[in-house]
């Protein structure tokens, strides 16, 4: 797909643009991927982060945060209910820290969940920018998928989010160490950010193509008040055309792609109350439902208005399965759900 042909799939407005945008897209994915959707147990395990990003909430410059770090105890607790509910796979997310402590932390988190499980839990990484060694050690420990979201594949973009200190070329040559190592990589962006082309969105997914990624985890930005982007555009902000626009870029990229897996975030439920849903009939394929204590839940908000701060882990699930079931999918329980796209990629390599 050229850089126009994605450019004028994303620009679909009109409802019957849409659907057969969405439709299009769902049919590569039943062919690729099956109507099958991947679950992620998530592990928010700290709100501390070095990184100070104008959009974010748990931003490092955020002094209204009351900041938390789960113990190793508790994350092998939330471990066990992620078996206990047949997710398969858990994601282990925090802000960004690149500290000995830390790195010696998440080595020791990952093999204790492989140990617990006898092996039976994939592990997925989302902790930002690290160095080889560390990005190597987790790998041996056990972990074997990392998202990194690029946010923007526009340095120029990027620069305009993020304070001086903050490197778009450094962030993305992480990329190119995880596959180097081993790892199944996943990056992804955000859409409708302030300054936002559709040509860097589609500029995006051409990035996702140039870097061979095997998983996509993007959504809408959505504004925190307590930032800057949130306080300088917030009260501009149209949720009806981020959602647009959220699903026109998980087609397109599912078209593009096709044999990667796609996330439904949750950033789409805070637009609508089945936005997940609609994600995975316009090409996703994976859903992260949350496992983070209920109390440190509100402590995690990259952005206001995040749903099911309020429900536990069970409450979560019921809903969530409901809801699958609603649209005529199915849950691959009790599996890893690794990206096709990387089997594929090993047998070319």
């Amino acid at each position: 797909m050229t850089k126009p042909a994605i450019i004028k799939l994303l620009a679909a407005q009109a409802a019957e643009e849409c659907a057969a945008l969405y439709g299009a897209a769902y049919r590569v994915k039943r062919r690729e991927v099956g109507a099958v959707v991947r679950l992620r147990g998530l592990v928010e395990v700290s709100n501390a982060c070095s990184k100070n990003c104008l959009y974010c909430g748990i931003r490092s410059g955020n002094t209204n945060v009351a900041r938390y770090r789960l113990s190793r105890e508790e994350i092998f607790e939330l471990a066990d209910t992620a078996q206990k509910f047949r997710y398969g796979s858990i994601v282990l997310q925090a802000g960004e820290h690149q500290d000995a402590a830390w790195v010696d932390f998440i080595e020791d988190v990952v093999r204790g969940v492989k140990a617990r499980s006898n092996n039976a839990l994939g592990v997925t990484l989302s902790l930002g920018e690290q160095t080889r060694e560390t990005y190597r050690r987790w790998f041996a420990a056990g972990a074997h998928r990392y998202l990194l979201r690029i946010e923007t594949s526009s340095p120029k973009l990027y620069a305009a989010l993020h304070p001086g200190n903050h490197s778009w070329h450094g962030r993305a040559a992480c990329l190119d160490v995880l596959a180097a190592e081993g790892w199944q990589v996943g990056t992804g962006v955000m859409c409708g950010l302030p300054g936002q082309t559709l040509e860097d969105l589609a500029n995006d997914i051409l990035f996702f193509r140039e870097k061979n990624v095997d998983m996509i985890g993007m959504g809408p930005w959505l504004p925190h008040s307590e930032t800057p982007l949130g306080r300088e555009h917030g009260k501009n902000f149209d949720a009806a055309e981020a959602l647009r626009l959220g699903l026109n870029m998980i087609a397109a990229t599912r078209l593009a792609l096709r044999d990667v897996n796609i996330a439904a975030t949750t950033a789409l439920q805070a637009l609508a109350p089945d936005g997940r849903e609609r994600g995975l009939l316009a090409g996703a394929n994976v859903i992260m439902p949350n496992l983070t204590p209920t109390v440190r839940r509100a402590g995690y908000l990259l952005y206001d208005n995040k749903p099911g701060t309020d429900e536990n882990a069970e409450a979560t699930r019921a809903k969530l399965e409901a809801a699958i079931r609603g649209i005529g999918e199915t849950i691959g329980y009790d599996d890893w759900g690794d990206s096709p796209h990387f089997a594929a990629r090993q047998v070319i390599e």
